[in-house]
């Protein structure tokens, strides 16, 4: 369905245009859409023969196959769905591409078992993950006509979400724990008596700064910018901005400490130790 069609139907429907996860319900239950344009884009994001018969291929031939033949086919093999693939990128089994040519992986990645990479969207860059990242075993990388930027070096665990409906990101060297969940985007469910499904959403994005700690079960949500060189506690929730060389803990999040001040009792502690 394209845009004119889209705003018809939305407009007879009583669903406001922006409201992404709806409109993807509403595209994909069109009755004027074919299975296989439902498929292609959902999962493709391109239509026409080539772009289906090559995804088909290449997921056939070496999603689940196990092992080091696995990996060796799925690192020949992935790099032809990608927009950008670089070297020594290690694919695990199971890991699921959607609109694949709207991703781009720098040098010596590895992306465990199990993870989903979803750059969906209508006209958005969608995923770009810098040299030396490692994504961890069932994380999902999702976008809603956002874009999500890894910057180098940075560690995802286990079973983490980065949801963007506009930008994240990331920065360098940033270590983030298991089960953290990083929510770009919201809801404005200003009609107490309609459903939130079918009111307007907003996305203002998540940054975080490089060399960013997350201890694991972090949430951050949307609109939230972390500083630099900044520890968050297991378990936080961030409702607000943090800034750089903090420490944040508890629900809601709160600066409890500045890093560079304990940095900076210890070098004096040190000298005094040290004199004679």
């Amino acid at each position: 369905m394209d845009k004119p069609g889209r705003m018809i139907y939305y407009q007879q429907q009583n669903i406001p245009m922006k409201t992404e996860s709806v409109m993807i319900q509403c595209e994909m239950a069109a009755a004027s859409k074919s299975r296989l344009a439902r498929y292609s884009d959902l999962i493709i994001g391109r239509r026409g023969f080539w772009p289906l018969l090559k995804y088909e291929l290449i997921v056939l031939l070496c999603s689940r196959v196990p092992g080091l033949l696995g990996l060796w086919l799925r690192a020949k093999l992935y790099p032809c769905l990608l927009g950008k693939c670089g070297r020594n990128v290690v694919f695990g089994a199971n890991i699921v591409l959607r609109h694949p040519h709207k991703i781009e992986i720098g040098d010596n990645v590895i992306i465990d078992d199990n993870c989903l990479l979803d750059a969906k969207g209508r006209d958005n860059t969608g995923i770009h993950i810098g040299s030396g990242v490692f994504l961890g075993r069932n994380s999902i990388l999702s976008c809603k006509n956002g874009d999500i930027v890894l910057g180098e070096r940075v560690n995802i665990g286990f079973n983490c979400e980065v949801f963007s409906g506009s930008r994240v990101l990331l920065g360098a060297d940033t270590l983030v724990a298991a089960y953290c969940y990083f929510i770009g985007g919201d809801h404005n469910p200003q009609d107490v008596d309609a459903s939130v499904t079918q009111q307007d959403t907003c996305s203002r994005g998540i940054e975080v700064g490089d060399k960013c700690w997350f201890g694991a079960g972090v949430k951050v949500l949307d609109g939230i910018t972390v500083g630099s060189n900044t520890i968050v506690g297991a378990g936080a929730v961030l409702t607000r901005p943090i800034p750089a060389y903090a420490i944040a803990v508890g629900v809601p999040a709160r600066v409890v400490r500045d890093r560079r001040v304990v940095r900076d009792q210890r070098v004096v502690r040190d000298q005094r130790d040290q004199k004679p």
